[in-house]
């Protein structure tokens, strides 16, 4: 049966921000979601976390939140800082996946006292470069040009194209993938995220429980074992999970097994 939540939209420094809510539990648990996907997204897993007050909201120019101006230059972790502090939560555990688990990353980093724990899904760390500091855009990558393509079609000319590709995830999470690859503004390809300093930075940063889930890098997970291991070594807070045969949407490619890793760090956090 489907997880029962709520919709809103909160003003957050003259922005709309769209998020779904369980508010099933007391401890505050907010889910960001990866690049071109949607809030819709974390669903299945929201499902199966409601002793958890889950928060799923949509990234800037994704989903029902704001839009973004060409080249617009934003800071996505200011954006989920607002939001939990907009929102009053009280320390939440913070997870993401890629781009959502990027800024979950810098997050945790940046503003310690505002999260309780990381849950991190296969980040992009192999960018930026150590030392290096600038913005992430996907203008002209071959993935926004994709991006483009298929928002010429309806939601489900998008399912039927890629639904042989995704064997084994279920119907609901492919839908909630494709409506993400809809739903995103064009102008965010354009736009550009500022990020600061390294991953390597962030990891020592942590003050708190880490869980750093990957996939298969032969599958195209993108923590390979030499970043996880140097992960590991950079912050003994960071505990390291693989899920075995999966691809970089781990959780959507094997749900039960990401679930597994999952719920066991989650509870010993409420121990």
């Amino acid at each position: 049966m489907p997880v029962d939540t709520t919709e809103h939209d909160i003003p957050i420094k003259g922005d709309l921000f769209h998020y779904n809510r369980t508010g099933s539990g007391k401890t505050p648990l907010v889910l960001l979601h990866g690049f071109s996907d949607n809030r819709r997204c974390w669903l299945p897993e929201a499902e199966e976390l409601q002793e958890f007050d889950v928060i799923l909201p949509d990234a800037r120019g994704h989903g029902l939140s704001a839009r973004v101006q060409p080249e617009q230059e934003f800071d996505a972790v200011e954006d989920a800082a607002n939001l939990i502090q907009a929102l009053g939560l009280q320390r939440p555990i913070v997870g993401g996946h890629s781009m959502g688990a990027m800024t979950a990353s810098r997050l945790g980093a940046t503003y310690p006292d505002l999260v309780r724990a990381l849950v991190l899904e296969d980040p992009p760390w192999f960018m930026p470069r150590p030392g290096r500091q600038g913005h992430v855009s996907f203008k002209d990558s071959p993935l926004g040009g994709w991006i483009r393509e298929l928002q010429k079609l309806s939601l489900e000319e998008v399912i039927a194209q890629n639904r042989p590709q995704h064997p084994s995830w279920s119907e609901a999470t492919l839908r909630y993938w494709c409506e993400g690859k809809l739903q995103l503004d064009p102008n965010f390809m354009t736009a550009r995220s500022v990020f600061r300093g390294s991953w390597q930075d962030e990891v020592r940063a942590y003050a708190c429980p880490v869980l750093l889930v990957r996939a298969s890098s032969k599958k195209g997970g993108l923590v390979t074992p030499k970043v996880a291991r140097l992960a590991d070594e950079l912050n003994p807070r960071v505990q390291v999970v693989q899920i075995r045969g999966a691809s970089h949407h781990a959780r959507f490619d094997r749900h039960t097994d990401y679930m597994k890793k999952v719920k066991p760090f989650l509870a010993s956090l409420e121990a």
